[in-house]
C-alpha cells in the first residue's frame, strides 16, 4: 500500500466502489443463457490455443509462464481485475510521489483529499472502459482472492462476457463465430506473452521507465487528471466537441515529458506489433474455423471507427484509445507486409530479443525492419 501518514494517495477501493457504481448495466440475459455463454467462451478459448499456435508456429514452453489462467467475467470483474492491476505497476511512481509528499506542509491532509478525489475520477475512466473492452491479456495481474493469476509475476486472459454479448448482438453476426473470433485475438496475446519469456520484463522495465521519469508534485498531477475529467463533463470551458476534434490532450500527453517521448515511441511500436499480430492472427485462423469472419470484420472495423457519439468520441481521444486504434490498423499492416515478404518463420525473429522489435518508424515501413533484423542475421 502507498500511503502517506496511513493515507493512501490513491483511494483503490473508492475506485472500484466508484467504477461498480456508475458502470452500465449489462445486456438482458437469463441465467440459462448467462451460463450458456460462460461455458462457450471457456471452450473457445481452450480451442483458440490449438488454433493461433499452430499458425503463428510460436511454442510455448512449459514452467510457470504458461500456467496463466483464463477467467470469464463480468464487468465488475473486469474492473476489480484492472484496478488490481494498476495499483501493482503504479507503486514506484505513487512511492516517488509519497517521497515528495511528505516533506510538504499539510502533506498527509492534502493525501486525504488526493487520494479520495483520484479514487473517485479513476472510477469514473473505468466505468466507461468497462462496458467497452471485449477481452484483455493482463500481463502484470497479481493473483488475489477471487482473481488467480500465473506465477510468479502474475498474467491471465480476462474475456468480458457482457460485453461480448452486446457487441455480436449490436453488431447482429452469428454468436458462436463472434466468440471464438474474439477469443483468437486474445489468446494470441497470450501466446506471444507465454512463448516469448522477456517480453513481459521488457514492456514492464519500459513503463517503469516511463513512471521514472515523472518529474511532477502529487498536487499538479493530480490536477491534470482532474482537468482531464472535467473537460469530459463540460466542467472546463469549451465543449466535448473541441475535445473530440483534437482540442484535448490524452492523459499520458498530460503528464510527459521530452525523456518519456523516446520511451513512449519505443512502447507504441511494440503495443503497435502485439496488437497487430493479433488482428492478423484472429483473421488469418478465421477462415478455417469462423465461417462468418469477412462479415464480423467489416462490421466490427466499421464499429470501431465511428464511436458511439461526440461524448464517446472525446472519451476515446483523451484516453488514447484512439492511438490504440491505429496501433491495430499499422501494427496488421506491418505483420502482413512481413509476412508476405519473408514468411511467418522470418517474421517469428522479431520475437528474438528487444533488439530485434521494430521500431516506431519501422512500423510505418516493414521494408527497413526486414532489412534490419534479416541482413543482421545473415551477415
Amino acid at each position: 500500500m502507498t500511503s502517506i501518514g496511513g493515507v493512501e494517495m490513491v483511494d483503490w477501493n473508492l475506485a472500484v466502489a466508484t467504477a461498480t457504481r456508475l458502470v452500465r448495466p449489462g445486456p438482458e440475459v437469463s441465467r440459462e443463457e448467462a451460463r450458456a455463454v460462460v461455458a462457450e467462451l471457456r471452450r473457445h478459448a481452450k480451442s483458440s490455443e490449438e488454433h493461433v499456435r499452430g499458425f503463428t508456429r510460436m511454442a510455448v514452453s512449459g514452467g510457470p509462464a504458461s500456467d496463466t489462467p483464463v477467467l470469464v467475467v463480468d464487468r465488475t470483474g473486469w474492473i476489480k481485475a484492472n484496478v488490481a492491476g494498476f495499483r501493482q505497476l503504479l507503486k514506484p511512481l505513487l512511492g516517488k510521489m509519497q517521497d515528495r509528499r511528505g516533506g510538504l506542509p499539510g502533506g498527509a491532509v492534502l493525501g486525504t483529499v488526493g487520494g479520495k478525489v483520484t479514487g473517485v475520477e479513476l472510477g469514473m475512466l473505468l466505468s466507461f472502459l468497462a462496458s467497452r473492452v471485449l477481452g484483455q491479456y493482463e500481463t502484470f495481474a497479481p493473483a488475489t482472492r477471487e482473481l488467480p493469476a500465473g506465477s510468479p509475476g502474475g498474467g491471465r486472459l480476462l474475456l468480458v462476457a457482457p460485453n461480448i454479448v452486446h457487441v455480436e448482438r449490436e453488431l447482429d453476426v452469428a454468436p458462436h463465430d463472434f466468440r471464438l473470433w474474439v477469443s483468437l485475438h486474445e489468446e494470441t496475446h497470450r501466446t506471444q506473452f507465454t512463448a516469448v519469456p522477456w517480453l513481459r520484463d521488457h514492456i514492464e522495465s519500459e513503463i517503469q521507465a516511463f513512471l521514472g521519469e515523472t518529474d511532477v508534485d502529487p498536487a499538479t498531477l493530480l490536477e491534470r487528471i482532474r482537468e482531464a475529467v472535467q473537460s469530459l463533463s463540460g466542467g472546463r470551458s469549451g465543449d466535448e466537441g473541441d475535445a473530440a476534434e483534437g482540442g484535448a490532450p490524452t492523459i499520458i500527453e498530460l503528464v510527459q515529458t521530452p525523456a518519456q517521448r523516446e520511451i513512449l515511441a519505443r512502447l507504441t511500436a511494440v503495443m503497435s506489433l502485439l496488437e497487430g499480430h493479433a488482428d492478423y492472427v484472429m483473421d488469418g485462423v478465421g477462415p478455417e474455423v469462423v465461417p462468418s469472419v469477412a462479415e464480423i470484420r467489416e462490421k466490427f472495423q466499421k464499429r470501431r471507427a465511428s464511436g458511439a457519439g461526440r461524448l464517446d468520441q472525446a472519451l476515446r481521444k483523451l484516453l488514447g484509445l484512439d492511438a490504440k486504434l491505429r496501433q491495430y490498423r499499422d501494427g496488421e499492416r506491418f505483420v502482413r507486409a512481413v509476412v508476405n515478404q519473408v514468411g511467418m518463420d522470418g517474421f517469428n525473429r522479431v520475437w528474438t530479443s528487444p533488439n530485434t522489435l521494430p521500431t516506431k518508424a519501422e512500423i510505418s515501413k516493414p521494408a527497413e525492419w526486414v532489412a534490419r533484423v534479416h541482413r543482421t542475421a545473415e551477415s
